[in-house]
């Protein structure tokens, strides 16, 4: 982490260190890259064991200094700037977490209650470096997140794999139909969703989007010409048509099914 970050990160968590209500900071990896990095900000996830201070004390509490301040509709996100530096104060419920925990935990036909949410907020979790700790709770919804059983990876890979599949006919057909528009979406969709069952398959959550490439290619159990297959597929060359993509997708989710 670059000295300027630090000193914005440990000022803020020390604001927010002083709320009983915060049980948890974390740091996202957004924040670990160079400041000119153009994904640069510093997050922090901010984990309550109960209702976070109102928008107008959180604003007042920040600081003078800050610029541009916006929250979301639902009040649990604050966006503003420090100089030139983007910040975002993201504010989570433990019981929620919680919650989630004792789905992934039950059995195999409670799992449709978190197939939409996906597994970025157990991202997130687990991988955040953390800045405060009031109890330990992290620590121990860690080590859950650590021994989920086959049955969710098995469901999750699933929910993942029918979406893929379900892109890839929509792929299909607007190649067929020449419906460039929906074959973009339909090419975004199928390769999320492809990558999103690879991770799956290899017990790891769902990373951020800016994260998919680089760490899909670091599973241990990947189909054998997956790197080569990613890398055209995304290509932007010419001699990438519509069909020749299209095609590639059907080999693509092939390799995916059979692992």
């Amino acid at each position: 982490m670059k000295y300027k970050t630090k000193v914005l990160a440990d000022r803020f968590t020390k604001i927010l260190s002083m709320w009983p209500q915060v049980e948890c900071v974390t740091i996202n990896e957004a924040a670990l890259t160079d400041i000119l990095d153009p994904y640069f900000a510093l997050i922090l996830d901010v984990f309550c064991s109960a209702v976070a201070p109102t928008i107008d004390r959180r604003r007042r509490y920040y600081g003078q200094d800050i610029q541009a301040f916006e929250s979301s509709n639902q009040g649990n996100k604050d966006r503003f700037l420090v100089g030139d530096i983007p910040v975002r104060l993201e504010y989570k419920y433990t019981a929620r977490f919680d919650e989630l925990l004792d789905i992934a935990e039950a059995p195999r036909e409670s799992l449709w209650l978190i197939k939409d949410s996906g597994t970025y907020g157990f991202y997130r979790l687990a991988t955040g470096d953390i800045l405060f700790s009031r109890s330990g709770w992290i620590d121990t919804v860690r080590g859950r997140m650590k021994h989920l059983g086959d049955s969710f990876w098995v469901e999750m890979r699933g929910i993942s794999q029918l979406k893929m599949e379900h892109f890839l006919s929509d792929l299909g057909a607007s190649f067929f139909q020449n419906d460039e528009f929906h074959y973009l979406l339909a090419s975004a969709g199928f390769i999320k969703f492809a990558c999103l069952t690879l991770f799956c398959i290899n017990r790891c959550f769902e990373p951020s989007h800016r994260s998919y490439y680089k760490q899909v290619l670091e599973l241990v159990s990947l189909p054998e010409s997956f790197p080569a297959e990613l890398e055209n597929f995304v290509s932007q060359s010419a001699e990438m048509t519509m069909e020749r993509r299209y095609s590639l997708a059907q080999v693509i989710a092939r390799g995916i099914v059979d692992l």
